[in-house]
C-alpha cells in the first residue's frame, strides 16, 4: 500500500498513539520539581492550537502557583467531595472515600482553562445551532495540553469535584467566563499502567465493539471488515 502524502512515519505515529494510550489522570504521583517555563509554554501552545468552532479560540489559561489560592481551591474540593461521597452507599461509598481524587497542593502547578462565552461576538460561524460548541472547543484545548504533557513526561490531573460558581469566585472570573477544567500539573514518579479508577475497581473500560453502531443507533455494522477489526482489537489498544 502506498503511504499517502502527509502521513506520519511509523515512529511518529507510534509516539502519538503512545501519548493517547498512556495518558493518565494523575492524583498521587506528583514530584515537587518545578515545570520549566519553556516546557509550560510548549504545553500552552499545544492547547492554543486546538481546533475551535468559527476559529473563536474561547480559551484562557490561569496559571496558579500561589499556595494561598490553592488552599482555597482545596477547601472547595473537600466540601464538594464530602457531598459527593454521600451519594454512594455501602462498599461503593467506602471505595469512593479511599480514592485520592486531587493533587491540588502536591503538584507544583495548577492551571485553570476557561471558556469566554462571549468571544467572537454574538454570531460565531458554526455556532448558531449548537451554542455549546465553545465549551466543546475548550475541551479540545484541554486534550491537546494533556497529550503534549504526556509526551513531556508531565502528569495532569483534572479536578472535577468543584462547584463552578465557587471556583469562579475564588479566581475572580467575569460572569461571561466559565471554568471548564481545573488541572494539576507536574512531573511524576510514574505513570500507572492502568487508569487509577480501573486499577482500583471503580469502573472498567468498555469494549469499543459495543459502542460502534451502523447507520442508526443500535443497528449492526454492515461493514464486515470493520466489524472483524473491532472484535480483534484488544480493549487496551496498546498494540497501536
Amino acid at each position: 500500500m502506498t503511504i499517502p502524502d502527509g502521513c506520519f512515519t511509523e515512529s511518529e505515529r507510534h509516539g502519538l498513539y503512545r501519548a493517547i494510550y498512556e495518558r493518565r489522570d494523575v492524583r498521587s504521583q506528583f514530584l515537587p520539581d518545578p515545570v520549566p517555563a519553556d516546557v509550560l509554554v510548549r504545553l500552552l501552545q499545544a492547547a492554543h492550537h486546538a481546533p475551535s468552532v468559527g476559529f473563536m479560540q474561547p480559551w484562557d489559561f490561569i496559571v496558579i502557583e500561589s499556595r494561598e489560592v490553592r488552599a482555597s481551591i482545596l477547601a472547595l474540593f473537600e466540601q464538594a467531595n464530602q457531598t459527593a461521597a454521600e451519594r454512594f452507599d455501602g462498599e461503593r461509598k467506602g471505595l469512593y472515600r479511599s480514592l485520592k481524587l486531587q493533587g491540588i497542593v502536591e503538584s507544583p502547578l495548577n492551571l485553570c482553562i476557561t471558556c469566554d462565552r462571549s468571544r467572537g461576538g454574538p454570531h460565531v460561524l458554526g455556532r448558531n445551532s449548537i451554542v455549546e460548541t465553545d465549551l466543546f472547543s475548550t475541551c479540545l484545548a484541554v486534550q491537546n495540553l494533556w497529550l503534549a504533557a504526556r509526551a513531556e513526561g508531565i502528569g495532569v490531573g483534572w479536578v472535577s469535584i468543584l462547584e463552578q460558581a465557587q471556583l469562579s469566585k475564588v479566581l475572580n472570573l467575569p460572569d461571561h467566563v466559565y471554568p471548564v477544567a481545573y488541572l494539576c500539573l507536574g512531573y511524576v514518579s510514574e505513570f500507572l499502567d492502568q487508569p487509577e479508577l480501573e486499577a482500583k475497581g471503580w469502573r472498567s473500560r468498555l469494549p469499543l465493539s459495543e459502542l460502534v453502531h451502523g447507520n442508526h443507533w443500535g443497528e449492526a455494522l454492515i461493514n464486515e471488515p470493520l466489524e472483524t477489526a473491532l472484535n480483534e482489537q484488544p480493549i487496551s489498544g496498546k498494540n497501536a
